[in-house]
């Protein structure tokens, strides 16, 4: 069965290869997103998890260290063999499979206790669909972690800027949902940005059978801060937003 190859799947599939180098050096991911996501996460000990938009799986292979098992899913096929061998690499049994989100077929319904969506949401095309795959293979009760770019203050029309030592953000247009063609420095393939109002994430979840059982826009710690000057921005402003769903 061949996977879907919609907008999402051709670009990150341009960008695998730079972005497993890129991720593993970035601040806000390393620093700040991770261990943010991993002590939400808890004890993962014995836990079935999936980790859906893996990338180059790193929050997999944390998990696994931590005692879970994991199943990792993305739709690019680089980032899918970096995790595969880094995974060896450390001894870890985690599978490893090429999906797009909103496909995934071949996996079991009901078998998964939490499914991890770590800062992918906002790049997928069809996010009915991927929320409906992750409603059919979570078990009752399971819950979705889901961290996205905060879509109150990162939308195709806004500016992050510092002046006099402060940050300041000015948006001109957050309700029209869209996608925008951008870049990530470091990488040289284009890449798709989508921007979703917060009431439309609601909204998807609920039409899914979804309930919302949290939601953070987390501070950063003095510790977080020291290790990266750009981290103090997210003690002004919320760059990420954090939630919680329960099947």
């Amino acid at each position: 069965m061949s996977m879907i190859q919609d907008s999402s799947t051709i670009c990150w599939n341009k960008a695998g290869k730079e972005l497993c180098e890129i991720v593993e050096t970035n601040d806000f991911r390393m620093y700040f997103i991770m261990p943010y996501t991993l002590q939400q996460l808890g004890d993962v000990s014995d836990k079935v998890i999936l980790d859906l938009g893996c990338g180059e799986g790193g929050y997999s292979r944390a998990l696994a260290h931590n005692g879970a098992n994991v199943t990792s899913i993305d739709c690019a096929i680089d980032p899918i063999n970096y995790a595969i061998k880094k995974a060896k690499e450390e001894g870890l049994k985690i599978e490893h499979f090429v999906r797009n989100s909103n496909d995934l077929y071949d996996i079991q319904d009901n078998i998964f206790d939490i499914v991890l969506c770590s800062m992918m949401l906002m790049d997928i095309e069809d996010i009915e669909g991927t929320l409906k795959e992750i409603y059919r293979v979570i078990k009752p009760k399971g819950k979705v972690f889901i961290s996205i770019l905060h879509p109150c203050f990162k939308p195709k029309e806004s500016k992050w800027t510092i002046e006099d030592e402060t940050i300041k953000v000015i948006v001109d247009d957050y309700f029209n949902p869209t996608e925008w063609v951008g870049e990530i420095k470091g990488i040289n393939a284009a890449i798709i940005y989508r921007h979703r109002t917060l009431s439309d994430y609601i909204k998807a979840f609920n039409k899914i059978g979804f309930k919302l059982t949290d939601m953070n826009e987390p501070l950063p710690s003095e510790k977080q801060i020291n290790l990266s000057p750009r981290i103090s921005w997210l003690s002004k402003v919320p760059m990420f937003l954090f939630m919680e769903l329960e099947k």
